[in-house]
């Protein structure tokens, strides 16, 4: 399953980008107002929780400069990566577009389609402000 959300102009360089991206506190900034739990475990993962939903920690497990940043999940049980795509477009601009990538089975496919493609635009019109 894949979802891409949308690309989104930030007022920072591709290289300020993606090293923003790369630290996980960062991330605290750019969750959706219903986040119950934020947590950084170590400089490369963190915890978070919505509202109503389990628990998922993320890690940093690539990163490409200036052009991408790929988080993954640290539990077998939810497999999927995160992947920070970054366009440098002028001097002090960029172009930033996440994409959700997971193998999931029909029912979970259901279930999570509408609550991640909604988290992902939330990242990515917060990531705008930054």
């Amino acid at each position: 399953m894949k979802i891409e959300s949308k690309k989104v102009t930030v007022q920072k360089s591709a290289t300020e980008l993606c090293n923003y991206l790369s630290d996980v506190k960062n991330f605290e900034q750019l969750m959706p107002e219903n986040t119950s739990k934020f947590e950084v475990i170590n400089e490369k993962a963190f915890v978070f929780a919505l509202k109503g939903m389990p628990e998922i920690a993320l890690e940093v497990k690539e990163v490409n400069p200036p052009n991408q940043v790929i988080l993954g999940a640290m539990s077998d049980k939810l497999p999927f990566t995160l992947t920070g795509n970054v366009t440098q477009v002028a001097e002090e601009t960029s172009q930033a577009q996440l994409l959700f990538e997971g193998d999931f089975n029909p029912m979970m496919k259901m279930m999570i389609k509408g609550p991640i493609t909604k988290f992902l635009e939330t990242l990515a019109t917060n990531l705008e402000t930054v």
